[in-house]
């Protein structure tokens, strides 16, 4: 278990699960010199790059040239047509999946490069904890069992399904299996309007698919900014998605030619397609997870404390698989935070305040730190101020007519401590509210920044400066 080389004690660590979680563990720990086996039966990545994330925010991509091509024509450019009623784009589905299959395949084959070039030992298969310091391995390799100072366990989520409903991969999808499509769907049912549901709404709406999206909420993207969910439900009507709100769907089954999707209250709705986006739940079964003493919540997700750990000595978790916040950049960092906190390095516990996150629609919604909710509940004393895009100099350039930038500041010091940003490349113009929130600026601080102008995060200093109390006040 302990090995000695160059006169320095080398501690074992054996990672299960190779998405950022676990990946990123590997690294970090490889930096600290231990020795380490990462353990997963797919290529480095996991669920982020294969079949989440990466090929997601592509077709996310791709969906954002046709948006943008679609008000070209207020611009005076015109594609494929003559004049203004006959210009057209399409997409050729078959294409950009394969494209987005290609570049999946290519960001976990980069990985799997770096971890080789530091000396990481990739096993792929399935591992299973025996104790907190021992891990059955079945792979390619055969069946085997290995030592560990320090287990990690990363194992990330799959996505939940309706009861009776099993997905086919032809005509009920999830949103792993969207990727196979030749052909783009004519009619696409989306079930689910949190923030899958409503990116892949978006997408397919630009890309050409006739939309409807089944809400068991009264409206879109509940878990959100209310505010920015208006935007958003403004644009789908705007575009022609049909939003069914307090509809939830109980079944989903094929037909000769499409699918039809059960309502609850009786109702059903047919289509070509439908995308079960509902949520996800998490890989935490045949882990031996009970028989090494590490605890789940009621939903099976591993608990952890805010330095990774586990339940039992020695056994860290990360990602999805600990419900904290289903995000890859949470992931990678709890995975750090773990190998840090357990090889004896520097270390801070893992901060939420300062997370910022991205709902990829059209156009995106980036938040970090406090929310409209926690503020107008009285969790939160803040002083805000909301500007709409349209005001900005660059957004007109642009033809942007959706959109915002609210700011929150502490009532007295005048702290910046969230913010919500409405717009194209929200999840870039966020950075600046996040680092003004994890190093405590000010508004004024922030104000007295210079942007660029004209330009979209002009108005997120603006915003700081409409904060500003002078001192006569």
């Amino acid at each position: 278990m302990w090995a000695v080389r160059h006169n320095v004690t080398v501690t074992s660590v054996v990672i299960v699960g190779a998405g950022p979680g676990g990946y990123e563990a590997a690294l970090v720990a490889a930096q600290l010199e231990a020795q380490v086996t990462i353990i997963d039966p797919r290529g480095p990545g996991g669920s982020a790059v294969l079949t989440d994330c990466v090929p997601s925010k592509t077709l996310v991509a791709t969906a954002d040239v046709l948006s943008f091509a679609g008000v070209t024509g207020e611009l005076g450019i015109r594609i494929g047509g003559e004049g203004p009623s006959d210009a057209t784009v399409g997409v050729d589905l078959a294409v950009v999946n394969e494209r987005i299959r290609r570049l999946a395949q290519a960001q976990s084959d980069d990985i799997e490069s770096r971890l080789l070039a530091e000396g990481i030992r990739h096993i792929r298969g399935h591992g299973r904890l025996l104790s907190p310091q021992a891990v059955a391995v079945s792979g390619d390799d055969g069946d085997q069992e290995l030592a560990a100072d320090v287990v990690l366990i990363a194992t990330g989520a799959r996505p939940r399904l309706l009861a009776d409903s099993p997905p086919d991969g032809e005509r009920i999808l999830t949103w792993q299996q969207l990727y196979d499509l030749t052909e783009l769907p004519e009619r696409l049912i989306v079930v689910g309007s949190g923030v899958t549901g409503a990116e892949f709404a978006s997408a397919y709406e630009a890309l050409g698919s006739q939309v409807v999206l089944v809400s068991s909420r009264d409206r879109v993207l509940p878990g959100e900014d209310r505010d920015a969910a208006g935007v958003i439900e403004d644009v789908f009507a705007e575009r022609g998605v049909t939003v069914l709100e307090k509809s939830r769907a109980r079944a989903a089954r094929r037909t000769a030619d499409g699918v039809i999707v059960d309502l609850d209250d009786g109702r059903t709705v047919e289509g070509t397609h439908v995308l079960l986006a509902l949520g996800s739940v998490p890989n935490t079964e045949d882990l031996g997870l009970a028989q090494a003493g590490v605890a789940v919540d009621d939903r099976g997700y591993i608990q952890v404390d805010r330095v990774s750990r586990t339940s039992a000595r020695g056994v860290y978790a990360a990602g999805d698989c600990t419900g904290v916040l289903p995000l890859a950049s949470v992931a990678a960092m709890q995975g750090r935070i773990a190998m840090w906190h357990a090889l004896g390095d520097a270390v801070a516990p893992l901060e939420l305040a300062s997370v910022s996150s991205t709902v990829f629609t059209t156009p995106e919604i980036a938040t970090v730190g406090a929310t409209q909710r926690q503020v107008d509940e009285g969790e939160v004393r803040a002083d805000s101020i909301t500007l709409p895009l349209a005001t900005n100099a660059r957004a007109k350039m642009q033809d942007l007519r959706h959109g915002f930038v609210k700011v929150f500041c502490r009532p007295t010091s005048r702290i910046v401590i969230g913010g919500v940003v409405v717009a194209p490349r929200a999840s870039e113009l966020i950075h600046a509210l996040t680092l003004a929130v994890d190093t405590r600026l000010t508004v004024d601080q922030l104000a007295s920044t210079f942007t660029v102008y004209p330009s979209l995060s002009g108005s997120i200093a603006e915003a700081a400066r409409r904060l500003h109390i002078s001192a006569e006040a």
